[in-house]
């Protein structure tokens, strides 16, 4: 069975299976993409090991106190928010194995993904302690807490769904790293984050690149879970302990809020399907590119007012601290 004959089946055609089926042949160009332009480096190599001392415990060190982090206020919340998301890649690497299987091009991806993101959380935990960037108790308790919850995706409906959620998703994370590290206020934890979001941008790359053969497979079905997914987004770390109020300082601070949101994440990849120029689509297909655009309008309005308020608010921070 070639790929033209199960697009002429029609979209009723597009089982989970079949499309992966489909999908396998892109997966495997995308995945040799990959292979020759991702640049192997070394976790050990992004740490200030000279810095690190001992705690206090077992080796009778020196108790974490909060002067002893070179990183900004707001660095230290993000810091650990990122790392506590990249802590539960054994439940991400178990959802994306059962869903598109450990065999073949699929399989080889999902595991060398698996083994570029565990890098990001060896080296930002060990930046982290041995900088004393943040409170390495609080960390490992937030640590068990999240682990110990699980996680289980939101976008569990269907390949495509799980295809376009790590699309955007992938490109959150870049760009909360990213601004992460222009936050925080320490070169050596820019120079890792600006690592870690370069392999981001990657696989954000590499998931893209499969929607848009999705969308040439069966753009009906493709269309509507990109709504889906747009409309409902979340970040993997929602359940961690804190998150809510962390996520806030975070849109405060300027690293991730709906103004990010909508003009380094969703947009980007938008424009870079032309999802809202996409034509000959069904009745179903249609009906989601319009609710798709109209969200988009009511989020360019929400992020506008959004800014007014952070500005109003900052400009009273500095008023207050002016006159102290």
């Amino acid at each position: 069975m070639t790929l033209n004959s199960l697009s002429r089946e029609g979209p009723d055609a597009w089982t989970d299976t079949r499309l992966l089926y489909a999908l396998e042949e892109v997966v495997e160009t995308e995945l040799n993409r990959h292979l020759k332009v991702a640049k192997d480096w070394m976790p050990h190599e992004y740490v200030p090991w000279s810095d690190g001392r001992n705690f206090d415990g077992p080796l009778d060190g020196e108790p974490w106190a909060p002067e002893q982090s070179k990183v900004s206020d707001v660095g230290r919340i993000a810091l650990v928010v990122n790392l506590l998301t990249e802590d539960n890649l054994p439940s991400y690497h178990h959802e994306i194995a059962s869903l598109f299987g450990r065999d073949g091009a699929w399989g080889t991806w999902v595991h060398r993904w698996t083994a570029e993101e565990g890098r990001h959380g060896i080296v930002m935990r060990d930046y982290l302690l041995t900088s004393r960037a943040v409170d390495p108790v609080q960390l490992e308790q937030f640590r068990m807490a999240h682990m110990t919850e699980g996680f289980e995706s939101d976008n569990r409906h269907s390949v495509l769904h799980s295809i376009a959620y790590v699309a955007f998703q992938e490109l959150a994370t870049r760009i909360s790293h990213r601004n992460t590290g222009h936050q925080a206020g320490d070169p050596v934890c820019e120079q890792m984050l600006t690592r870690i979001a370069t392999d981001e941008n990657l696989h954000m790359v590499f998931y893209r690149n499969l929607l848009a053969k999705a969308f040439e497979l069966a753009p009906d079905q493709t269309m509507a879970a990109v709504r889906d997914v747009v409309v409902n987004f979340r970040m993997p770390g929602h359940g961690m302990p804190g998150f809510e109020r962390a996520a806030a300082q975070m849109a405060i601070g300027g690293i991730y809020n709906l103004r990010v949101h909508h003009d380094d994440v969703l947009q980007p990849v938008l424009r870079f399907l032309k999802v809202l120029e996409i034509s000959g689509l069904g009745p179903e297909g249609l009906k989601a590119q319009e609710e798709l655009g109209l969200y988009m309008g009511g989020l360019q309005d929400q992020a506008s007012k959004f800014d007014e308020r952070r500005e109003a608010l900052l400009a009273r921070r500095a008023a207050r601290k002016a006159s102290a």
